[in-house]
């Protein structure tokens, strides 16, 4: 009985291990808006509002007044994402000794700056926005 139950509770171990290890991104999978994509979507020149951008990027952090007399709300966000190096069954590369150390994983630092221009319309007149990855 008691093997039994030892078998029972090491393949339960064994199957946990290989699902969690299966999976390529690790955190929230929460979609950011902050992304190029999302950006070229969402602003629409003399067409998207402020207040259309506070509800899809919250609050910019910093605001300020460009020469021209245009409020300008600038962005600044950054992220760490951890990755699997490998995909498969890595788990039972772990379990066999054929790899320590590293862990297989590998982080990925990502920012993305986006500045938005507004005219007296509290309307999109401009936007540029820039990524990176490191």
């Amino acid at each position: 009985m008691k093997i039994k139950y030892f078998y029972f509770l090491f393949s339960l171990f064994l199957l946990l291990l290989l699902c969690g290890c299966n999976s390529s991104e690790y955190g929230s999978k929460k979609n950011s808006p902050f992304t190029q994509g999302n950006v070229q979507l969402t602003l629409k020149k003399n067409k998207t509002t402020q207040a259309e951008v506070l509800d899809k990027f919250g609050p910019p952090n910093v605001m300020t007044i460009d020469s021209d007399g245009n409020e300008v709300w600038t962005y600044q966000k950054n992220a760490m994402v951890t990755h699997s190096k490998k995909s498969g069954f890595y788990g039972s590369v772990i379990l066999a000794g054929g790899e320590s150390g590293a862990a297989g994983f590998e982080q990925t630092v990502r920012s993305m700056t986006l500045i938005i221009k507004f005219n007296e319309e509290k309307k999109v007149v401009g936007f540029k926005s820039m990524s990176t990855s490191f």
